[in-house]
C-alpha cells in the first residue's frame, strides 16, 4: 500500500492508497517539529480506529515546506522501511514538461496538481488551488505546466484584515445572502466572498483571454465548493486532486525502477 503526503504551509494530508483505492484520508495542522515518532504514533492510532489495514510499502511526499521532509522521511524509513520518493527532487520524474523561466522553484503541490488535472480533463486548464495562498496554475494542450498566479489566500486575507484593524473581527468565511451589508459583518462577508469571487472570475477570463483559446477551469483546495455557490466559472471541482497526482507520479517512478 502507498502513503501519500501532502504537505501544505497550514495542514498536511495522509492518504493510504491500495492499487487505485483511496482507503482512508486524514489531516493535520503542519508543524515544523513534530517528529517521526509523532507522526507515526497519530497515523496508527487513525488507521486502528477506520479499520484500515496495516501494510504501507512505499511513500511519496509533496511537500511546500522543506523544515517537514527530514522527519517524514525518518518517518518512511524506520516505521515503513522505504525510501520515500520526493516530488522535487531531482530524481522524482513527474512526467510533464515545466515550461517557466531559467532557475525558477515551482511549488511542488502546483505541479502535481497539474499532473493530476492533466490526466482527468486533459489540456488547456486553470487550476484554482483555494490554500495558504490561491494559485491559478496553467495546464498546456499537451499537459505543461506553463506558469500561473498566486494570490494571498482567503483565510490570509481575513487575518490580515483583522490584525491591521483594530475594529473589525475575524469573522468565517461564508457565502453573505446580499453584496451590500447593514453591518460591520456583513460587510466584511461580503468583501471577502464577493471579493474573492470576482477576483477568480477576472483573472480565469484574462488567462483564457491571454492564451486566445477557452480554458477548463478546476477548483480545489478546501474552499474550492464554497466559492463554487457564488460563481460558474469552475467547470469541476475536484477534492482530492493533489492526491491522486502523487499517486500518478509514484506509479510513473515505480515502474521505471522495475524496468
Amino acid at each position: 500500500m502507498l502513503l501519500a503526503i501532502d504537505v501544505g504551509n497550514t495542514n498536511c494530508v495522509f492518504a493510504v492508497i491500495d492499487g487505485d483505492r483511496e482507503l482512508a484520508a486524514w489531516r493535520c495542522r503542519t508543524e515544523h517539529a513534530r517528529t517521526a515518532d509523532e507522526y507515526f504514533v497519530w497515523l496508527m492510532q487513525l488507521m486502528e480506529h477506520h479499520q484500515v489495514p496495516r501494510g504501507i510499502t512505499d511513500v511519496i511526499i509533496s511537500s511546500v515546506v522543506p523544515q517537514v521532509v527530514f522527519n517524514l522521511r525518518v518517518l518512511a524509513d524506520k516505521y515503513f522501511n522505504t525510501r520515500p520518493l520526493v516530488v522535487g527532487k531531482p530524481d522524482v520524474d513527474i512526467g510533464v514538461p515545466i515550461r517557466v523561466d531559467p532557475d525558477t522553484l515551482v511549488g511542488a503541490d502546483r505541479l502535481v496538481n497539474t499532473v493530476g488535472a492533466f490526466d482527468r480533463y486533459g489540456g488547456d486548464l486553470v487550476v484554482v488551488d483555494f490554500g495558504t495562498a490561491t494559485t491559478f496554475d496553467v495546464v498546456d494542450t499537451d499537459g505543461a505546466y506553463v506558469g500561473g498566479v498566486i494570490s494571498p489566500g482567503v483565510n490570509l486575507s481575513l487575518k490580515a484584515l483583522s490584525d491591521a484593524a483594530a475594529n473589525l473581527p475575524y469573522i468565517d468565511v461564508t457565502r453573505p445572502e446580499r453584496v451590500v451589508g447593514t453591518n460591520t459583518w456583513a460587510c466584511m462577508q461580503s468583501g471577502i466572498y464577493w471579493g474573492y469571487a470576482g477576483l477568480i472570475e477576472g483573472i480565469c477570463a484574462r488567462i483564457a483571454e491571454e492564451r486566445d483559446r477557452p480554458m477548463k477551469v478546476i477548483g480545489t483546495g478546501g474552499l474550492a465548493s464554497l466559492f463554487d455557490q457564488g460563481s460558474d466559472v469552475f467547470d469541476h471541482l475536484d477534492s482530492n486532486l493533489t492526491i491522486h497526482g502523487l499517486v500518478l507520479i509514484h506509479a510513473r517512478n515505480t515502474k521505471k525502477e522495475k524496468n
